[in-house]
């Protein structure tokens, strides 16, 4: 069974020696029963690892066919307590013609044998000098001394009684135009193992990890692969025992290559994610109807062992936020897709200014910087942006100097027109008493703001570029028709953790006057300022100890929404991301928030503004999200 969707896989590459089946079994079962410890519940090894891989042309002799059924036997029986399922590869013989085979092994049987389906047979590989590919297999089914009859093809999809459903696929069988694992994934097998006996040669790595996590990817699927290792003959190659793991399209984990010892890597997957990502992905099953699929054998392995912890789950807190070796290029592309966009639009429009209202937070201050990269696609002066400050009763002195000194070191057409006079006369004319600290109080003064910007941009023939940001959109944390409204919203679908890391990015490329501008507004508490400050001058209003931290709205709203994870899974993923960062009453308490104003507010996402989509995950009714406004959260009540 698995924890919330998770599997811990495990591929190994054992110290063995070249035609030493008992020293290779013995090292087989020692790394099986390690990592049957560590709470693997399926381990893969390399491609004819009983025997060794470089035997060459000894596996035509009958003692070395003999000693490997005898070693495939002795695997099966040392390990038949183990609760994980393992992978191991040897040659077998099916009516006079050899054939490279894996064999799928659990609790003592021999679930299935897959034989290899494409033959290297070129430079320092000759394959096909010693076995036979798979469509020359004349039988479905063989009979193994001592394991009785078996299914053997490559049309096999092994299966536990949850969610795991794999396949398997050997070595170059990876590297074909069309790889059997394709088939496989369309078959319905959500991992695909592969017993490897890949050689080096320089950069050879670094495209073998590409087509480990590309065909990940294509498959959306997870990709394990156990590469030989170090003890293989090195007469005229070197192997290195580069194990792999992709997980739909992305490297999860890889080994250290050319170990003098046994090297045995772990994962644990989320197998839940690929099956939300398959029913999301309309290419996924459309291609079924592309492929001319034979008919598949399921075979029922029963139920693996369960993995005590997450301990092998690659879980970032910030999964929005690029990691850092990526940073700098993926925040330029990001915001040159925004830009782009913004464009776009003021060409098609013919808008000859940009307006928007810059507070000094973060939202409006990346605006603004997009806006400014805008004018440099369209060369024209960063005067063409009508940057306006709109103090109002919240509005504190660090902000305001902040937006000021940041629309001056981008030289923006900066106005400033304060709504205190205008919100008076408002509430007068609606006969509500301003010591009321009320929605209406809030809300007069974000309307006010909009309708000035509106006005403006109007008058100046211009368009208001929404500062609105994607953490705000899915909480509904906006005036309806106030700062929810705008004529090209740039921050769309930039939740609020990644927002810092942008303007952090543009810090670095920037004076050291506008850096610090830059990096104190990260600083600043998130707050929309529409309640007086403190006695003391300072922001007393702070918007993450209303709603709490926005690291983990962002977090529950990238595994709600790309994965359709369930409330007990997200607290259980917050829980291991944010250990020791957040306490489990507040990580409770905000997945609450999260869930009640994330239904409450749909509303107010059923007609938000145009804006560019920079990631996986955005929130416009028209291309991403499309949720009735009034659905009913009963199913997501975190205590059902």
């Amino acid at each position: 069974m698995s924890t919330y969707g998770y599997y811990r896989f495990a591929a190994a590459t054992p110290l063995v020696r070249v035609a030493d089946v008992e020293y290779n079994v013995t090292e087989l079962v020692k790394t099986a029963k390690k990592a049957a410890e560590k709470g693997a519940q399926v381990l893969v090894f390399p491609e004819l690892c009983i025997t060794s891989c470089s035997c060459a042309d000894l596996f035509h002799h009958t003692a070395l066919l003999q000693a490997a059924r005898r070693g495939l036997a002795r695997y099966v029986t040392e390990t038949s307590r183990l609760k994980l399922v393992s992978i191991v590869s040897l040659p077998v013989v099916v009516q006079d013609a050899l054939y490279n085979v894996a064999a799928v092994v659990k609790g003592g049987r021999v679930l299935g044998l897959v034989p290899k389906s494409v033959l290297p047979n070129h430079r320092e590989f000759y394959e096909k000098r010693q076995f036979c590919a798979a469509h020359q297999l004349p039988v479905s089914t063989v009979t193994l001394p001592g394991c009785g009859e078996v299914p053997m093809g490559t049309d096999l999809i092994f299966a536990d009684d949850d969610e795991l459903v794999f396949g398997v696929e050997i070595g170059a069988d990876l590297w074909s135009v069309i790889p059997p694992s394709s088939h496989l994934a369309l078959q319905g097998a959500r991992v695909i193992f592969n017993p490897s006996a890949c050689d080096e040669l320089a950069g050879k790595a670094e495209y073998r990890r590409g087509l480990v996590a590309q065909q990940s990817g294509r498959c959306v699927a997870a990709y394990v692969l156990a590469a030989a290792g170090t003890g293989e003959s090195t007469q005229d190659v070197v192997y290195g025992g580069h194990c792999l793991m992709g997980d739909n399209g992305r490297l999860v984990t890889e080994s250290q290559r050319f170990s003098r010892e046994t090297e045995i890597i772990y994962a644990d997957i989320d197998l839940s994610r690929i099956v939300a990502a398959r029913m999301s992905e309309s290419c996924f099953h459309d291609s079924r109807g592309l492929a001319s699929l034979p008919a598949s054998r399921r075979v029922e392995i029963g139920s693996v062992a369960t993995a005590s912890d997450l301990a092998y789950a690659q879980l970032p807190s910030r999964p929005f936020v690029p990691e850092a070796a990526e940073s700098a290029a993926r925040c330029e592309e990001i915001i040159n897709i925004q830009a782009c966009g913004l464009v776009k639009r003021m060409e098609h429009s013919q808008a000859r200014t940009m307006v928007l209202g810059v507070s000094g937070g973060l939202d409006s201050s990346l605006a603004l910087l997009v806006c400014e990269r805008a004018c440099k696609m369209m060369g024209k002066p960063t005067s063409t942006i009508l940057a306006i400050t709109m103090p109002g009763f919240g509005t504190t002195g660090r902000t305001y100097n902040n937006a000021v000194a940041l629309i001056r070191h981008i030289g923006a057409d900066f106005r400033e027109i304060n709504i205190r006079e205008a919100c008076l006369l408002h509430f007068k004319d609606l006969e509500f008493d301003p010591s009321l600290r009320t929605n209406t109080y809030e809300n007069v003064q974000a309307r006010e703001r909009t309708k000035i910007l509106m006005n403006l941009a109007n008058k100046t023939g211009g368009m208001v570029i929404g500062t609105g940001d994607l953490s705000e959109i899915a909480l509904g944390w906006s005036t309806y028709n106030g700062d929810h409204m705008s004529m090209y919203s740039v921050n769309c679908s930039i939740p609020k953790t990644l927002i810092r890391c942008l303007i952090e990015h543009v810090a670095t490329q920037s004076s050291a006057e506008m850096a610090a501008t830059l990096r104190d507004i990260n600083d600043t508490p998130v707050s929309p300022e529409l309640l007086p400050p403190s006695d003391d001058g300072t922001m007393d209003q702070k918007t993450e100890d209303i709603l709490g931290p926005y690291d983990l709205h962002d977090f529950f709203l990238y595994h709600f929404i790309k994965y359709g994870a369930t409330p007990a899974k997200l607290q259980a993923l917050a829980l291991l991301a944010f250990d020791g960062e957040y306490s489990q009453e507040l990580i409770e308490k905000t997945l609450q928030t999260f869930l009640r104003r994330f239904f409450t507010q749909q509303f107010k996402r059923t007609c938000v503004p145009d804006g560019p989509k920079v990631g996986t995950i955005a929130l416009s009714p028209r291309g991403d999200w499309r949720m009735p406004t009034d659905a009913c959260s009963a199913v997501w009540n975190m205590h059902r």
